[in-house]
Order: C-alpha cells, then sequence, then structure tokens
C-alpha cells in the first residue's frame, strides 16, 4: 500500500531478485496480445514494469480480457462502467479476474496473489499468469483467442488409448526391462556374508 517504506537488507536483496525475474520483451508481447483480445479502447501503459502494473492495477482490463475469452451472455466478471477508484474495489476487482482464471483452467501455481500486482511486489508472477492464460486459450482453439497463435505454447494435450482386454491380459506376463533381466545371473564366486573371501596361493 502507499504506506510501506523501503526495504532493506535480506528484505531489498530478496525483492530486488523478484524485480529481475521480470522480462520486458514478454511484457511487449503480453501487451500485443491484450490490446488485440480486447481492442484499442484499453489504450496502451507507459513501458517497463511500473507503467505495466500501473495499467493493469484497478483489476478492469484483467477482467475485459478474461471475459473476451468466453461466449458472449456467459461473461464471468462482471466489468464496471468507471474503473474503481477505491482501493478495495479494485483489489476485488483483480480478485474476481483470478477467480475466473481459475475457473477457465489456470492452475493455482500458475496465480499471482492480489499484492503481487497491487503493490507491484511480483510482477513476474502477473505475467506468468497471463501466460498461463494466453496458452490455455491458444490450446483450447474454440474461436474466442485473437492474435497471433505463436505468441504463446500450446499445452499437451491427453491422447487416451484404448485397449482390448486381450491386450491388458498379454501385458501382465511380460517382464519389463525396467525390472532387470536376469540372464546370464549366477551365484559363482559367491561366498557366505560376512566371511572373507579364501585366496590360497
Amino acid at each position: 500500500m502507499a504506506n510501506k517504506g523501503p526495504s532493506y537488507g535480506m528484505s531489498r536483496e530478496v525483492q530486488s531478485k523478484i524485480e529481475k525475474k521480470y522480462d520486458e520483451e514478454l511484457e511487449e508481447r503480453l501487451v500485443e496480445w491484450i490490446v488485440a483480445q480486447c481492442g484499442p479502447d484499453v489504450g496502451r501503459p507507459d513501458r517497463g514494469r511500473l507503467g505495466f502494473q500501473v495499467w493493469l492495477k484497478n483489476g478492469v482490463i484483467l477482467s475485459k480480457l478474461v471475459n473476451s475469452l468466453h461466449p458472449d451472455g456467459a461473461k464471468p466478471v462482471k466489468v464496471p462502467e468507471n474503473p474503481p477508484s477505491m482501493v478495495f474495489k479494485q483489489m476485488e476487482q483483480v480478485a474476481q479476474f483470478l477467480k475466473a482464471a481459475e475457473d477457465y483452467g489456470v492452475t493455482k501455481t500458475d496465480m499471482f496473489q492480489t499484492v503481487d500486482l497491487f503493490e507491484g511486489k511480483d510482477m513476474a508472477a502477473v505475467q506468468r499468469t497471463l501466460m498461463a492464460l494466453g496458452s490455455l486459450a491458444v490450446t483450447k482453439n474454440d474461436g474466442h483467442y485473437r492474435g497471433d497463435p505463436n505468441w504463446f505454447m500450446k499445452k499437451a494435450q491427453e491422447h487416451k488409448r484404448e485397449f482390448t482386454e486381450s491386450q491388458l491380459q498379454e501385458g501382465k506376463h511380460v517382464i519389463g526391462l525396467q525390472m532387470g533381466s536376469n540372464r546370464g545371473a549366477s551365484q559363482a564366486g559367491m561366498t557366505g556374508y560376512g566371511r572373507p573371501r579364501q585366496i590360497i596361493s
């Protein structure tokens, strides 16, 4: 919040490591996607971590982004007419985006916390969430994604295999090589445990 002072010592070191994870090239790609997905009326941020944070901070653009990935009439987040000015309303808007992103399929490990964005604590985590959302949108390929599909990696998809009962039975009689092999195994040269080997000259 506004009353948080600068950090020193170990806290400062941790914060600077987190800040180094922020990728400015990735920021450009995410801005391009958000503008392509939501339309030019969302504007563009000032370049850099702070500009990106201020642009997304009130949660309205994020809400428009997640809504644009759903069909009309099934929008998960209510976007207010005027951007919220009160702090708790802005944080609530960001929380609604996070809930909608999770429902869309973004895993909990890819989600940022509201304070990561609101206080600018970890903007790299915000980028990670947006990357995961974009990857899901490209993978779903349901016609709602707008922009270059090469901006995001497609997620691996399930490839189910069906086996007949006879194939399953045959599989029970095969010893997999990960269990080792007993070819060439013998006990030649073995001695009882604990006894020294007898060497007679």
